[in-house]
């Protein structure tokens, strides 16, 4: 009996995973950045934008890259229509669009995506 309790501990604990470490980072200030509306009159949007991060060991080099991503995102928003802008399916598109961006350049930058998931958290537009 001792040898099968002993075999079950050794089964299960090597089935054990451990969980994987994410953190967070939210861009400071808010992004706030135009589009073209209709009849070429300018709307804007204001967005909340945070980052999920695989392992807290890469958050300092999302820290040091938030400048070219940041750019990043704001140039993704400004080439949308309003149509896509003011619709929810457009907001999930542009936020795939600015998270694939987003680890394309981590990609470039540190030869890892890092980013889990990019996700807007607050969304404004006018």
């Amino acid at each position: 009996m001792k040898k099968l309790a002993i075999l079950a501990v050794l089964f299960f604990s090597s089935l054990t995973v451990k969980a994987n470490d994410y953190v967070y980072f939210g861009f400071q200030p808010d992004i706030i950045t135009n589009y073209v509306a209709v009849k070429k009159k300018l709307g804007y949007v204001r967005l909340t934008v945070e980052l999920m991060i695989e392992g807290s060991d890469n958050l300092e080099a999302v820290e040091h890259h938030a400048p070219l991503l940041r750019d990043a995102i704001i140039t993704v928003i400004g080439q949308q229509s309003e149509d896509k802008i003011k619709s929810i399916n457009g907001r999930h598109e542009i936020q795939r669009e600015c998270e694939e961006k987003v680890q394309e350049l981590l990609n470039q930058e540190t030869g890892k995506p890092l980013v889990k998931k990019l996700m807007f958290t607050q969304w404004l537009d006018n």
